[in-house]
């Protein structure tokens, strides 16, 4: 039987502790409503996470990998391989140590990921047109001061946008 956290975070007052929950809601309803297309590109999900996370990086060794997944290199190894035979991702050689290998995406992979973003944006924003303006609005402005407390940069310009998806 799963467990379920405690309801009572140390800490927290009642107020912070909904929106942590709704939070919490709101991205599983996201982790669900964008899974479909993930499950439709005949990619795993582990193999996904390791072209995301060699997107994210441009290019990274195995060690690196391995440690980005919290994985032994060896099987960060063998989701690589896998991905290789896909024509996923590719191996190259540094130019200044023949020994030290990087991993980089193929094109294939980069139109797997953009057209998988697509799709991903393409759910969401039918979402996102099912919400009053006001609350999409409000929803676009909590957003962008959950990134900004969270330390992730925000595109103000993006955030700065209510209507964007009027519609």
């Amino acid at each position: 039987m799963r467990s379920r956290p405690s309801p009572h975070p140390s800490g927290s007052d009642d107020a912070t502790l909904t929106a942590a929950l709704m939070v919490d809601a709101a991205g599983q309803a996201l982790v669900v409503t964008t899974s479909a297309a993930n499950d439709n590109s005949g990619v795993s999900a582990a193999q996904l996470r390791v072209l995301g996370v060699v997107d994210q990086a441009g290019s990274i060794n195995l060690t690196q990998l391995a440690i980005a997944l919290h994985t032994a290199p060896s099987s960060a190894s063998r989701l690589c391989d896998r991905l290789e035979a896909a024509d996923l991702l590719r191996r190259t050689a540094d130019d200044r140590d023949r020994r030290e290998v990087w991993l980089v995406l193929t094109p294939t992979a980069r139109r797997l990921l953009d057209g998988l973003g697509r799709q991903r944006q393409e759910t969401i924003a039918a979402v996102l047109r099912r919400m009053a303006p006001d609350d999409r609005a409000a929803l676009m402005q909590g957003l962008a001061a959950f990134a900004r407390a969270s330390g992730m940069p925000v595109a103000e310009d993006s955030a700065a946008q209510p209507g964007q998806l009027a519609g």
